[in-house]
């Protein structure tokens, strides 16, 4: 599993100006929400007999992988960025109604991440308790989640305690359709230090190509 970790040089960092103002000066995050269309991904998914969550998340953390922004965080006092981010999301236990955390290897192959999908969920989702796996997920890992009840316009999570990680939150909402088109809401919450509206939007653009193209990936 890759957790390699590189340091950022801040003396030569383009952005250092820009996080000092928004870490120090002006402490700010911000969230968008979109309709992503998932018509092309849910269809292809479905005739494949998959799980439409694991293409949700390995879309999502592929086009995570495309931009170095959405992977900062500190380590050990130094911040830095992961090559790659692995998903952590909560799974409802339907007999108390009650949630576990839950936590997937990321993949760059689509195969072998929904192989990890299914054995890590056959496995532990049956787990109560805070963690649905014994092993706590990695320092790389980054919330990925879904209410599947609701259909939101708008999602913004709130932090009530100061973090050195500037990892996104993403959060779906239920899926529709409309005009013949499968829609679903879509939310990116992030630190303005270590992204701008530019950078949210090519990768709210990455996500969306990706689900429009479920050729390029589903059978990598």
């Amino acid at each position: 599993m890759n957790e390699t970790f590189h340091p950022i040089d801040m003396t030569a960092w383009e952005r250092q100006p820009y996080f000092y103002y928004f870490t120090k000066m002006l402490p700010t995050g911000y969230s968008m929400t979109v309709e992503m269309d998932i018509t092309e991904t849910y269809e292809s998914i479905k005739q494949e007999g998959g799980y439409f969550f694991a293409a949700y998340l390995y879309t999502t953390l592929k086009q995570l992988t495309m931009q170095k922004e959405f992977r900062i965080t500190t380590v050990d006092g130094k911040l830095g960025y992961f090559d790659v981010l692995h998903p952590s999301f909560a799974v409802l236990h339907e007999d108390d109604k009650t949630m576990s955390n839950m936590w997937i290897a990321y993949a760059d192959s689509f195969a072998v991440f929904s192989r990890n999908y299914e054995e890590d969920m056959k496995q532990y989702k049956n787990n109560h308790g805070i963690l649905a796996k014994p092993e706590e997920p990695p320092a790389n890992s980054c919330m990925i989640g879904m209410v599947p009840w609701i259909e939101f316009t708008h999602y913004c999570p709130i932090p009530y305690a100061q973090s050195d990680c500037y990892f996104p939150v993403i959060q779906a909402g239920k899926y529709f359709t409309r005009h013949g088109r499968r829609l679903m809401p879509y939310s990116i919450t992030t630190h303005h230090a270590v992204a701008d509206g530019y950078h949210v939007s090519a990768f709210l653009d990455g996500v969306q190509t990706l689900l429009s193209n479920p050729e390029t990936w589903i059978n990598k």
